[in-house]
């Protein structure tokens, strides 16, 4: 038997529950993962509370990353052994092969053998946020060091990657948030602006930085009402790149911007990198690199042990962290 986290019906944290279960062998293209840490994500909240993209079908389990070591790989599979220090990259269905458990099994296209340097909390708070970002800013907004970024909402953990990653290409980052309280460490964690947008004129912030050119590429999980106002952002020619839904509120759509700039919207998945070979192995190879050179470090704002879920889901719900939330298993 081994210990995973269910919920038996959506709702908050406290419908989280630790309980025993069988955790069968791997199938043929798997690998079974002693779990030595967990990265927590805003995706499972959605899922947990009945607003994801999946509908849960009870008892439930959840989680799309992990860190460890290979208990045993699938019949299948070659070029994983027993021990291998490996991460997980989130595959296309939690509920089936979900990473909130002592023991897990996941398919092989989705397990990396991250660089020996990270320890298993920063490779457990990976991998969703970077193939997350370098899918919409690299794979699809073609990002360069001539270009302004705007990353919305950056002090989560998407938008630290997000920071990282533009950096890395040699881009400008203008970073938001809604108070200037968290602007010192956005700054630490690489943005060359922080704008907080609760506070500043948000357009005219971004004109002055850019010298009238304004920003090719925003990358927003907000949407709402914010999109209208990053229009009047964005460069002739630019894109935004939406990867969420956290405004609950409609926002007027923005159609003189979008015409008079020619610009793109595009509603953006991390699965559309992870569903395609190629991009997948384009990822996991930029990301390693970076994870080794140290140009990509995850920021790990708080640790909880196992026992603790409910309390680090609750942490996660109260957008009081600059970074990713991290579970450890004994």
């Amino acid at each position: 038997m081994t210990r995973v986290v269910r919920f038996h019906e959506y709702g908050d944290p406290h419908v989280l529950r630790i309980e025993d279960v069988d955790v069968p062998a791997p199938a043929a293209d798997e690998v079974q993962i002693s779990v030595k840490a967990i990265g927590l994500n805003r995706a499972e909240v959605m899922f947990r509370t009945g607003r994801y993209l999946q509908e849960a079908a009870f008892p439930s389990q959840l989680g799309y990353e992990a860190a460890g070591t290979v208990k045993m790989p699938g019949a299948g599979v070659t070029n994983f052994a027993k021990n291998d220090v490996v991460s997980v990259i989130p595959t296309p269905d939690m509920s089936r092969w979900p990473t909130y458990g002592e023991v897990i099994n996941i398919p092989a296209k989705f397990v990396v053998k991250h660089p020996a340097r990270l320890t298993f909390e920063q490779a457990a708070a990976s991998w969703m946020q970077y193939v997350t970002a370098w899918g919409a800013l690299v794979a699809q907004g073609r990002l360069s060091a001539d270009d302004f970024v705007i990353v919305s909402a950056a002090s989560s953990s998407v938008g630290i990657a997000a920071i990282q990653i533009a950096r890395s290409v040699g881009a400008t980052v203008i970073a938001t948030t809604r108070t200037s309280a968290k602007a010192q460490p956005l700054r630490e964690a690489g943005a060359h602006h922080v704008l907080a947008t609760t506070e500043e004129d948000l357009a005219a912030r971004v004109n002055q930085i850019t010298k009238g050119k304004g920003a090719r590429v925003v990358f927003d999980p907000i949407g709402g009402p914010a999109i209208a106002q990053l229009a009047k952002c964005m460069s002739f020619g630019g894109i935004l790149l939406e990867y969420g839904a956290l405004s609950t509120d409609e926002g007027t759509f923005p159609q003189f911007d979008l015409l008079g700039k020619c610009l793109t919207f595009k509603g953006y998945l991390y699965v559309e990198v992870t569903s395609n070979d190629d991009l997948l192995e384009r990822a996991k190879a930029f990301i390693n690199e970076g994870l080794e050179s140290g140009a990509l470090a995850p920021l790990i704002s708080r640790t909880f042990e196992f026992d603790q879920i409910q309390d680090a889901t609750r942490f996660l719900e109260s957008n009081e962290q600059v970074g990713k939330i991290v579970v450890t298993v004994n």
